[in-house]
């Protein structure tokens, strides 16, 4: 099940984000995101056992929409939650009247480069040094909502 996050879900999310990535988003991050951004839609995904899973986030601003975080705990990968979090990313921002959405990622991260390919987000820009914690580069990637670029 995804749902949308809540204040009350932010202790495991952060863990998660700890275990997940080299600059994780502080706390206060999504608490802005969850309080004050009415552009922000912020998700988690639930097993059957009510654990949460894997959590992702989307800006929709206008025409556009940008994903901002997309994480699946470690036990939990390569059962589909991210591509689940993803469908559901893309469907809130179609919803929402977006008709292009992107994101950045790390050039090294082949994985999440895999999955984000196999939704047809396409390499248009390199954002160099955009990660702060090593200065890696980034690839720009989009996609439009229910087509090709």
């Amino acid at each position: 099940m995804i749902r949308e996050m809540t204040l009350d879900d932010l202790e495991i999310v952060c863990e998660m984000e700890l275990r997940l990535f080299s600059s994780p988003w502080p706390r206060e991050s999504y608490e802005y995101e969850l309080k004050e951004n009415p552009y922000s839609h912020l998700f988690v995904a639930e097993n059957e056992a009510g654990t949460i899973v894997g959590y992702a986030g989307v800006w929709t601003t206008f025409d556009q929409a940008q994903i901002t975080t997309i994480g699946v705990d470690l036990p939990y990968r390569r059962q589909h939650w991210a591509s689940r979090l993803m469908d559901h990313m893309i469907n809130c921002a179609a919803e929402n009247g977006c008709e292009m959405i992107s994101l950045e990622v790390r050039v090294s991260n082949a994985p999440a480069l895999t999955c984000y390919k196999k939704y047809g987000f396409e390499i248009i820009n390199i954002r160099k040094g955009y990660y702060q914690d090593n200065h890696e580069d980034a690839y720009l990637m989009m996609k439009p909502i229910g087509g090709n670029l």
